[in-house]
């Protein structure tokens, strides 16, 4: 049999000294055979003539205008053929043997859409990274959540999370995906443009029947804010609005119309947090998040119409919310959640 093909594809915009930094150690710890190419979302940094010059072995795919994550991410995929797709932010540093553990997870388990390494911090040494940490999940309101990683604790890796196990979402900083799958589900929402989008695809894949996993025994270390700072009034809008989104568009109805009042009245109190702590824009980016998620309703829920009955058994279905501010677990190991699902 011959060995699957893997293509390691970065997104950058604007991420010229990203590259510089980062890009060295990718070369360096990624298998011969395994192709390591770079989609430019139209950068005006130079990123392109720095990767001709510095790296030419590198291929570049070079787009037309700045598509945001999921609409790069679709124009650049569809132009790579591979067995495997590897998604890589241009601020990771990967670590020896990072392929290897992943692609055999994939290969052994024909029921495995996607996978994800371990993300630990670059600058918080022994810590987890925020974006996947060991693994993403979702509770039943939409708000996302790791092994590793709840709100604003980030717990230290002492090997707690060393298991493969099944998870609801692999982060899209770090993300194998079988290549068919991926066009199978439609690739990454290009509404979304960026943040959500990989938890959107994974619940999307999960509803085909596929599973998410992840595979600690491979580790990358992310430095994170790449592309916008963790306090950012875009941030916050985008975020909203595409949880909202994903939730219209992948929860069935009798369970949709059930939650969707009591997570509307959670993000109202988010916003009146940000109001009293004189964050006036971010405020304004949660109510601008539930106006265009209404004008936008009717067309999102359309989507919902075929979907299965059955929840995916990785969606958490108590409030992670209620669980970290009024419960007081801070740790992703103090929660009750499905267990693994044996492979296939």
């Amino acid at each position: 049999m011959a060995a699957p093909t893997i293509a390691v594809v970065i997104l950058n915009w604007n991420g010229k000294q990203l590259l510089e930094r980062f890009l060295p150690g990718t070369i360096k710890n990624t298998p011969p055979g395994v192709e390591i190419i770079v989609a430019d979302n139209a950068s005006k940094d130079n990123s392109l003539e720095t990767l001709k010059e510095k790296f030419p072995a590198v291929r570049t795919i070079a787009l037309d205008k700045n598509y945001g994550f999921a609409g790069g991410y679709n124009r650049a995929l569809q132009q790579v053929e591979a067995d495997y797709y590897v998604l890589l932010n241009s601020d990771m540093e990967v670590t020896e043997e990072w392929i290897e553990p992943c692609i055999r997870l994939l290969e052994s388990n024909a029921g495995v859409a996607a996978c994800q390494p371990k993300v630990r911090s670059l600058n918080t040494p022994g810590y987890f990274e925020y974006a996947g940490a060991a693994g993403g999940f979702v509770d039943h309101m939409g708000f996302p959540f790791c092994r590793g990683r709840i709100f604003f604790t980030i717990e230290k890796d002492n090997g707690q999370y060393d298991d493969p196990r099944e998870i609801f979402w692999a982060t899209g900083a770090s993300m194998f995906i079988r290549a068919t799958t991926f066009h199978e589900a439609g690739g990454f929402d290009e509404r979304f443009f960026a943040h959500m989008e990989e938890i959107d695809l994974c619940w999307r894949l999960q509803n085909l029947g596929y599973r998410i996993m992840a595979c600690p025994p491979s580790v990358v270390l992310h430095l994170g804010g790449g592309s916008l700072p963790a306090s950012s009034p875009q941030k916050t809008y985008l975020n909203f609005r595409n949880s909202l989104w994903m939730l219209a568009k992948n929860v069935p109805g009798w369970y949709f119309y059930r939650r969707i009042v009591v997570r509307l009245a959670l993000d109202g109190i988010a916003a009146a947090k940000f109001l009293l702590q004189g964050q006036f824009r971010d405020c304004w980016a949660v109510m601008k998040a539930h106006m265009t998620f209404v004008r936008s309703f009717r067309m999102m829920r359309k989507e919902s119409r075929r979907l299965p009955e059955a929840l995916p058994p990785m969606l958490y279905r108590k409030s992670i919310v209620i669980d970290y501010f009024l419960r007081g677990k801070k740790n992703f190991s103090d929660l009750r959640l499905k267990a693994s699902r044996a492979n296939k």
